[in-house]
Formats: C-alpha cells, sequence, structure tokens
C-alpha cells in the first residue's frame, strides 16, 4: 500500500471502530459502521502498491502510470523541452486503477515543475495544457522525454518525489494522483511508438515505445 494512503484509510478506520463500539447502544451508528469499514476497505484497495517486473527490453520507454491509452497525438510546434517533433500518449486513470507513477526511462531528472490550472475532466483533450499539473522532464543521453501529472475533475492532489538533477532508475515509484486523472507521455520522434488507442498499460511494466 502507498504511504500517502495511511491517513486515509487510519481516520475511515478509526471511525469505522468508534461507530462499532457505538452501535449496540445507538442503532443508527450501525449503518455508519457499515458504510465506513467499506470505505476503508476502498482506501486499501485505491492505494494498493503492486510490485511490477520491469521488462529487459533495450531501449524501452514503460508507461509511468496505470490506465487506458485515450489518445496519441503530435504535439503542435516545438515542445519546450523536448524539442523537434514530439508525440503525446495519454493514459486515463479511473478510480480503479493502481495510482501509483512510475519513471518511464532511466536518467537524470532535468525539470520539476508544478504548474496551476483549472480541473476540467481528465479526458478533455485540452487537459493536457489546462488543467493543474506536475511538469517533469527526464534526460537519457539524447533523448528527453516529458511526463505529466494532470489532475481531473476528482482528482485534486499530486504527489511527486523527484526533485531537479536526481538520477532515476527504470519503473521506479515517482509519485502518485488521488482518485483518478491522466498522466501524458511526451516523446520524441526517435522513439518508436509500440501501443494503440485503447490499450489497457500498467505503470514501469508495459513497452510504450522504444528509442531508436
Amino acid at each position: 500500500m502507498a504511504r500517502e494512503g495511511y491517513p486515509f484509510l487510519g481516520i475511515c478506520a478509526l471511525v469505522a471502530a468508534a461507530c462499532w463500539w457505538l452501535a449496540p447502544s445507538q442503532p443508527p451508528a450501525l449503518a455508519a459502521a457499515i458504510f465506513f469499514t467499506i470505505l476503508s476497505g476502498f482506501m486499501v484497495f485505491f492505494f494498493r502498491d503492486p510490485s511490477r517486473q520491469i521488462p529487459d527490453v533495450a531501449g524501452a520507454v514503460l508507461s509511468a502510470a496505470d490506465g487506458r491509452v485515450v489518445a496519441i497525438t503530435p504535439v503542435e510546434g516545438v515542445d519546450e523541452y523536448v524539442g523537434d517533433a514530439a508525440t503525446r500518449i495519454t493514459v486515463f486513470l479511473s478510480v480503479f486503477n493502481v495510482h501509483v507513477n512510475r519513471i518511464p526511462i532511466a536518467g537524470e531528472v532535468d525539470v520539476v515543475e508544478r504548474r496551476p490550472g483549472s480541473y476540467k475532466v481528465a479526458f478533455a483533450e485540452d487537459a493536457s495544457e489546462k488543467n493543474e499539473q506536475s511538469v517533469i522532464g527526464i534526460r537519457q543521453g539524447e533523448t528527453k522525454l516529458v511526463v505529466k501529472q494532470i489532475v481531473g475533475i476528482l482528482a485534486r492532489r499530486i504527489v511527486c518525489y523527484l526533485q531537479p538533477g536526481q538520477q532515476v532508475e527504470l519503473g521506479k515509484r515517482f509519485g502518485l494522483i488521488r482518485f483518478g486523472s491522466r498522466v501524458d507521455l511526451i516523446v520524441p520522434d526517435t522513439v518508436d511508438i509500440r501501443v494503440n488507442i485503447g490499450d489497457r498499460v500498467r505503470g514501469g511494466e508495459t513497452v510504450m515505445g522504444v528509442i531508436q
């Protein structure tokens, strides 16, 4: 279980225990006890943090998140970090997906920037630019890519552990977004994309593309 989930689980479990204790003498507390017990189970489910098998694929660019690929689109103009021609791969996370995010390529973190914004539905096309987000630039040799943790209507909290200058390993955990959202992966045209719209992907495990 991700450490960020323990406060939520603790509160729900404490309230559930108190309601169960009151239930014999206060019948209305029984419904609350059942509700908070179920909610405690949901917190364990939502903040689950399963281990992942990192694929042994040379030049692999892995998915940074669990979810479904909802868009693969060329970036208009020149991306400010990746440069030249680039492609954006968008993964939408529902509340039922694992929300721990993972490093797509090993290398050095050049950029970690928090950008304020709106809270549109995460699958909206312009959410990539207008919604509140965390923008992470990672460099591996000549290859640069961007990971965006983007909030949605329900997701209002981004957690990112990374700092500029930090060396990162492929597939390692680097943060999460609470309660459903999207993650964009912006890659240069030197990456051969290996996924299609509609594919289900797993963070730290699914090969999104291969550096050529």
